[in-house]
């Protein structure tokens, strides 16, 4: 009998083992979907758990507007992909009833051929401007149809600020004039998140001592520091501190080697605060 319980036993600890991974391996897919269905992110989320949202009261929904380009040789391509979406997020959470759409990563840069601007430096996509406002366009008529009264189109690159506001103005004619289905929606170019994110985080930084000529207008120290707040791995840091201060040719404008998150931090939380209460008002407003 000893020698059947000492044969038996290994293999009922290891039925035990594996009874006991399951149960945490469900537990884990439990929370990871309890997670997923509490998301502001509306591409994490199911059709019904849309629906249902949207029959509860959440009838904002942002557009977070980024772009693929260059900006010199310390930080990544997608800057303003990644940033348009971390910062969406965190305005749709204070917000509350506010969902995210995926994030727009193809925006007009410029000619393509010859090149301009940031066309001029390897990675940076560009679209023609047409193209672009359709897209915002078909986005907007496709959540108006859903049921979300307020579409805020939110854009982290200055460059198509009139194509944003060319947008809002169109839809918005358009559905006052043919009020039919959804009768209440209106489309808002958030015009504040950018200069929140430009010359409201700049006037942070010369509170603090930083020049113009660091600051900087693309590339320097506001973007890079805003950037490293939100990912620093978006961030060549140790070769950034290591080499010379780049020029324009490199596609810098401004000095980016004092960058640091800390200092991002403060251009995030006016941006997010500035952003929210932004929104409010072009709710309330009639």
């Amino acid at each position: 009998m000893l020698k059947y319980h000492l044969v038996k036993l290994p293999k009922l600890g290891q039925a035990l083992l594996a009874i006991l991974a399951f149960a945490v391996a469900a537990s884990t897919w439990a929370a990871d979907l309890k997670s997923d269905a509490s998301s502001v992110q509306l591409e994490n989320l199911t059709s019904t758990e849309v629906r249902d949202l949207i029959a509860s009261g959440t009838t904002t929904i942002i557009i977070p507007i980024g772009g693929t380009e260059q900006t010199g040789p310390y930080v990544a391509l997608g800057k303003h992909n990644f940033r348009a979406q971390v910062l969406s997020e965190q305005i749709a959470q204070q917000l509350g009833k506010t969902l995210v759409a995926p994030v727009i990563a193809y925006v007009p840069e410029g000619s393509i051929n010859p090149p301009v601007a940031h066309m001029r430096f390897a990675g940076t996509i560009s679209i023609p401007d047409a193209a672009f406002e359709a897209l915002l366009e078909g986005a907007a008529r496709s959540f108006k149809q859903h049921g979300f009264t307020n579409i805020v189109l939110l854009g982290d690159h200055g460059g198509y600020k009139k194509n944003l506001e060319h947008v809002a103005q169109k839809m918005n004619q358009e559905w006052t004039k043919n009020p039919a289905n959804n009768p209440h929606a209106k489309v808002i170019a958030l015009a504040d998140y950018y200069k929140l994110s430009s010359a409201g985080f700049d006037a942070i930084l010369k509170k603090r001592g930083f020049s113009d000529a660091e600051i900087g207008t693309h590339a320097g120290l506001a973007d890079t520091a805003l950037t490293l707040a939100i990912d620093k791995n978006l961030v060549r840091s140790e070769a950034m501190v290591k080499n010379p201060k780049p020029s324009e040719r490199d596609g810098v404008y401004g000095d980016p080697r004092k960058a640091n998150a800390e200092l991002g931090q403060l251009g995030r939380q006016l941006i997010v605060d500035g952003s929210v209460a932004a929104i409010r008002a072009a709710i309330a407003a009639p």
